[in-house]
């Protein structure tokens, strides 16, 4: 029996109603403003069945078998427990997902597994529709203490540890983050020194800051764990490697000699994992509990390794572990689908202000304010969900071996520190916006932004935090930009430095801006046209990324041979831009794969809503930096000045597809579980207007005292009403 904590007492078990009902009840209106949007010409139709099998990409039937999963009851949040019978509660979900086969894609077949990891994440990546807790729970058991021993250990672990690690007889850890060593875990101080004479490994934290810290499965529910320190062995640190190590006596659930810990206690958020501290004082395990592919040392302590360079084996180790990343990626898309859904379906029913009628209050969607504040970020997560897609794609030609050379692993290594902080941090700033946009029912737990939010604060700085993994891309496009004139000759490289020497006096001097001007003859049409066009919005983004890493790296020339104290200085202080530059390039990296995915789309009209869309993503990107474009000379005033409009546009063009872009996500009331995305507002809404239209028809509806004054201001026939 799988153990599952009861709802607690005063939740709600109200059933919502179906939402897309309610959404279709609107269609009428929806089509007349589409129409009046398109200035009368036919108004274009979104295919939402065939829009929705675009999103949900390549493992489109494993999203789906994950959706139905995430959809039991069983495995919802049950809001209002205590962190311990929340934790005990998802522990209880885990032999669920077990018991489904949702936990066994990406292990190899020999033990039981697929051999299918593009496929495990995808199914992964909608765990969060179901709990948070769970996605990251099951993250740590099988994404990442599972996925080290797979990955990182050699047939031999597969066949000791794999099974029950699979079937959940040895919940484990992945013990890898020290207090003192967060995102720099080449520097962490837990040790494995070997032993010759007992042909063991000695594993010793040598001082408080060196304890393993926020390790999920580490307060109560970890047998075991894959501990990672700095094996030593003839007296030669070989750097960092992973070792299986026993935690606890599976009877007792007692740590067992050497090892002790603590709870981490009530977090911020994902309160049903229970996340813990380990420490170990000179813990003996055998020679073979090193996980051996990339690093071994045989009985009489000499080390080997099929990969020479210490840095690269270091690089390569952890390259097998980018899984984390990529899967958070899609799961913060996913919390952003789930919270514009709701969002926008309440936007849509929810009135407020009488500003264009005399009786009929406004519906929010139709504010311009709010269209800003929504639509920008549905462009935003479609943009993130073909990015994500992509990764996802490439993260399993690398895994499966058909892609599987040290550029492929280092290109997915780069993409997934270049998109997962920009999702993360998207899904946090659109769970905050929606919440806001549906006021105080948006503060309600039972509209899930609240409990969400929480959840995923942690994204921003776990699986790698978010500023350092751009840090990481950074170089590499400086490592990138450097290799262009690593072999050039001095002509070649002469004839760079004069052309950018040009192009900066063209930019600078207000050349481009002149021209711009004159290409526009200081129309305002036509400068939106140059700026909505495809290409000029590919040049301006691409333009600035180039710029931005080409002026650091002439910045940071010569670095690397000064001495280093001189050097990091030098580094510091451009530190701020190279984050930019990554940023951007991220950024880039979104832009150019909606674009890419508007090529698979066949229908004209889903082609057309969706160009809006991208343009709108793009445009919006431009805008944030405006300031950019302008000090470089990028756009003209004109045509910056016209960059507003012409968005402001682009929410009306929009406007009338807001719901089928949100029902092509694909989630019911089941997945939602929203109070006011259930079509419950609108009810409400029309009973109030059939109301007030009742009591304007009775007369009797008592004068407002604004009439009898605006009367008195017109003579007798005011002084009858104040008489009166």
């Amino acid at each position: 029996m799988t153990e599952i904590v009861d709802r607690p007492a005063g939740a709600s078990s109200k059933k919502p109603a179906p939402t897309r009902a309610a959404s279709r009840k609107a269609a009428a209106p929806r089509a007349a403003a589409a129409k009046a949007a398109t200035n009368g010409a036919p108004a274009p139709v979104v295919d939402v069945a065939a829009l929705g099998e675009l999103l949900l990409g390549k493992w489109a039937d494993t999203r789906r078998t994950a959706r139905a999963l995430a959809a039991r009851p069983e495995l919802h949040k049950a809001e209002g427990l205590t962190h311990t019978e929340h934790r005990r509660r998802v522990f209880g979900q885990l032999r669920i997902l077990v018991e489904n086969g949702a936990v066994h894609r990406a292990f190899p077949a020999s033990v039981g597994g697929a051999d299918e990891h593009g496929g495990n994440v995808a199914g992964f990546q909608e765990l969060v529709i179901a709990d948070p807790s769970l996605q990251i729970k099951a993250g740590v058991q099988w994404g990442l203490f599972g996925s080290a021993v797979n990955h990182l250990g050699t047939a031999e672990h597969h066949a000791k540890w794999l099974p029950g690690i699979m079937n959940l007889d040895i919940p484990g850890c992945f013990a890898m983050t020290e207090t003192g060593h967060g995102s720099d875990v080449a520097s962490i101080a837990t040790t494995a020194t070997y032993d010759p004479a007992t042909e063991e490994f000695v594993v010793h934290t040598p001082f408080r800051a060196a304890w393993k810290d926020y390790i999920g499965n580490a307060a109560t529910d970890g047998l075991a764990a894959v501990v990672f320190a700095q094996l030593v062995t003839g007296g030669v640190n070989h750097g960092v490697h992973a070792f299986y190590m026993d935690l606890r006596d599976p009877e007792t659930k007692g740590f067992l000699p050497g090892i002790g810990g603590e709870d981490d206690g009530v977090k911020g958020g994902l309160n049903g994992i229970d996340n813990g501290r380990l420490h170990f004082t000179h813990v003996r395990i055998p020679r073979t509990h090193l996980l051996n592919r990339y690093g071994n040392v045989d009985a009489d302590g000499s080390y080997s390794s099929p990969i020479a360079s210490p840095g690269r084996r270091f690089f390569t180790m952890l390259g097998t572990l980018v899984q984390g990343r990529v899967s958070l990626d899609g799961a913060a898309v996913t919390a952003s689908k789930l919270a514009l859904k709701t969002a926008i379906q309440y936007a849509t029913e929810r009135r407020q202000f009488n500003a264009s009628s005399q009786t009929d209050e406004e519906v929010l969607l139709d504010y311009q304010r709010h269209q800003r504040r929504l639509f920008t970020r549905l462009a935003r997560t479609y943009a993130a969900g073909f990015a994500s897609e992509q990764l996802l794609e490439k993260f399993d030609d690398v895994f499966s071996g058909r892609a599987d050379t040290d550029e492929d692993r280092q290109d997915l290594e780069t993409l997934a520190a270049a998109l997962k902080p920009l999702s993360t941090w998207h899904a946090l700033d659109t769970l905050q916006e929606c919440r806001e946009a549906c006021g105080g029912a948006g503060f309600l737990i039972e509209n899930r932004f609240a409990s969400l939010r929480a959840d995923l604060d942690v994204y921003a700085t776990f699986e790698g935090d978010n500023t350092v993994l751009l840090q990481l891309v950074a170089k590499r496009l400086l490592a990138d930009y450097a290799k262009e004139f690593r072999n050039v000759n001095f002509g070649v490289l002469t004839r760079y430095v004069v052309g950018q020497a040009t192009d900066a006096a063209i930019h600078r001097t207000g050349l481009r801006g002149v021209a711009q001007f004159m290409a526009d003859t200081g129309s305002a049409q036509k400068a939106a046209i140059a700026i909505k066009d495809e290409a000029s919005q590919r040049a301006l983004l691409t333009d600035r990324v180039q710029t931005m890493v080409a002026d650091v790296g002439s910045a940071l020339k010569g670095a690397n041979k000064l001495p280093q104290q001189q050097g990091a200085a030098l580094f510091n202080s451009h530190q701020n831009e190279l984050i930019e530059a990554a940023q951007a390039h991220a950024e880039l990296l979104q832009w150019e794969a909606f674009t890419a995915a508007l090529g698979k789309v066949t229908d004209p009209g889903t082609r057309k809503v969706l160009t809006w869309l991208r343009d709108l993503f793009g445009l919006s990107l431009i805008e944030e930096n405006l300031s950019w474009y302008l000090m470089n000379g990028r756009l003209s005033m004109q045509r910056a000045r016209t960059l507003g409009d012409y968005i402001n546009r682009l929410l009306v063009k929009i406007r009338p597809h807001a719901l089928d872009l949100v029902d092509a996500f694909g989630f019911g009331p089941e997945h939602l579980r929203a109070e006011i995305a259930t079509g419950a507002e609108r009810v409400r809404q029309d009973e109030a207007r059939g109301y007030f239209r009742a009591q304007r028809a009775s007369g009797d509806a008592p004068v407002d005292e604004k009439i009898l004054l605006a009367r008195g201001s017109h003579g007798s026939h005011g002084s009858k009403a104040r008489g009166a």
